[in-house]
């Protein structure tokens, strides 16, 4: 018997090929806003510029800082408020959209959402805010964003490393959604295309990253795996990386992308109908072979040493990311299974 209570995400989104500024006026016209604020780092300038052409930017915002920071979301809230902004537009990776949904935590402000990477955070109604070494995550349905605008034709420029790390990272969405706390039929299904989609279009990216046709099966993938997990909820995994990200200031995308294979190894014994459906996605007989496989294929990252990981940090870690793991993770965590 099929029991259970799936709540979907009110949301648009457009597929833009070529078009972003277009579609983003589109879209704040349809808010009525009049005084917009447009967040997007320096690096992202050159992409940004076209869109904030086309609307009327009443405040341009650019210090985005990776697991944002809170006296860097409060920086942020304070430009909103003496801009008088009525919208949020943010054209960027997740740390963008990060730091737009701490600036809508606090406003209530509707986002558009414009990625640059295959981040996934512009498809869920999770925050996050880092103060010390905690970082803090929550569910909050003023940070969703109202729209999302993807246009391939901002990812052709994304290096090749980023760009695998970022999709491994969207995939981690969508393997984590196969047993978050609140997984059920729904998610798996979406969860299962999305990582198909990512499976099929990682590895054209990571070959070819001008290639709008990658790009765009990859963004399919990345988005699908995103509403599956803002419905599953946070998994072992993501507990994991928030844990590290936020002791050890690690890179977001490229740490989901070195721990994925361990969780997805530790889990899936315990887990075989979420075994199943992501072998299936990936097209192998296994979902730990299908991933290796990816990896291979892909040049994944592999140590988080390489990014800034100390060598007392896994002991350091271990108490936080208990406290931090889902109850009803598919197989027990303890001390003693750690490793």
């Amino acid at each position: 018997m099929l029991r259970f209570t799936h709540e979907s995400l009110g949301q648009r989104v457009v597929f833009a090929p070529s078009d972003a500024a277009a579609a983003v006026a589109a879209e704040v016209a349809a808010l009525e806003a009049s005084r917009v604020m447009l967040i997007a780092s320096a690096r992202e300038a050159v992409l940004a510029d076209p869109i904030a052409a086309g609307i009327p930017v009443a405040v341009r915002h650019d210090e985005v800082v990776m697991h944002v920071p809170v006296p860097v979301g409060e920086r942020a809230r304070a430009a909103a408020a003496d801009a008088g902004v009525d919208a949020i537009v943010t054209v960027g990776g997740g740390s963008t959209t990060g730091l737009g949904k701490a600036v809508a935590l606090a406003t209530g402000l509707p986002i558009v959402a414009v990625p640059t990477t295959y981040a996934g955070s512009e498809a869920t109604n999770v925050w996050g805010l880092t103060e010390g070494e905690t970082k803090t995550t929550g569910v909050d349905a003023r940070v969703l964003p109202r729209s999302i605008v993807y246009d391939a034709s901002l990812l052709t420029s994304l290096p090749a490393d980023l760009a695998v790390a970022s999709g491994l990272n969207a995939l981690a969405h969508g393997v984590d959604a196969m047993w978050g706390p609140r997984a059920d039929p729904i998610d798996a299904a979406l969860a299962g295309e999305g990582i198909r989609g990512l499976a099929d279009g990682l590895p054209v990216v990571a070959r070819d990253g001008a290639s709008v046709a990658g790009v765009e099966n990859t963004l399919y993938g990345a988005y699908l795996a995103a509403v599956a997990f803002a419905s599953a909820g946070s998994g072992l995994h993501h507990k994991i990386c928030h844990v590290l990200g936020g002791m050890f200031n690690l890179p977001h995308a490229q740490t989901h992308a070195v721990v994925l294979p361990h969780v997805l190894a530790f889990n899936a014994p315990n887990a075989p109908e979420a075994q199943r459906r992501i072998a299936a996605a990936i097209g192998t007989d296994t979902a730990v072979a299908g991933l290796a496989a990816l990896r291979a294929a892909v040049d994944a990252p592999t140590a988080l040493r390489d990014y800034g990981m100390p060598q007392d940090g896994i002991p350091k870690a271990v108490a936080p990311i208990l406290a931090a793991a889902p109850a009803n993770n598919p197989t027990p965590l303890t001390e003693e299974n750690r490793t």
